[in-house]
């Protein structure tokens, strides 16, 4: 029998703060809130592309891709799609139009800027919530 490891998409996200250091979350057809993003692509030219191009997307927001916070591996709940498992890249994300209005796009329903202490009690991955704290205090050390 041969081996066939497994192929997964990646989905490269950003962590990015507006000037009050809220960050700025989604909310998806699953009721969780996420971090802006998407699937890497054959055309993009980098993850920090990726992330870079998606944000301005899906909020209107103009980043530059800083620091790689972290990587794992989502798994859906198991009752929902139970072979499905998407590989998260993050990063760390400057504001380049921190004066710009988010926007949302038509691929989630809702939009926010949440303080760290409500993130903490926000639907979503665990995954997330590391990637948004490994920022908040990077970007405290790197201004």
């Amino acid at each position: 029998m041969t081996y066939t490891p497994p192929t997964w998409p990646v989905s490269v996200k950003g962590v990015a703060l507006d000037a009050r250091g809220r960050v700025l979350l989604l909310k998806n057809e699953r009721e969780e809130w996420e971090l802006p993003g998407g699937q890497l692509e054959a055309a993009d030219s980098s993850p920090e592309h990726t992330v870079e191009r998606e944000l301005q997307e899906e909020s209107g927001w103009t980043v530059k891709a800083g620091l790689l916070l972290d990587v794992w591996i989502y798994q859906p709940l198991p009752q929902t799609l139970p072979d499905r498992r998407v590989v998260i890249i993050t990063y760390g994300c400057l504001v380049l139009t921190p004066q710009a209005v988010s926007v949302i796009s038509h691929e989630h329903r809702e939009i926010g800027l949440f303080t760290a202490v409500e993130v903490l009690g926000l639907a979503m991955p665990e995954g997330y919530r590391r990637s948004i704290a490994s920022w908040n205090q990077r970007s405290h050390e790197i201004t």
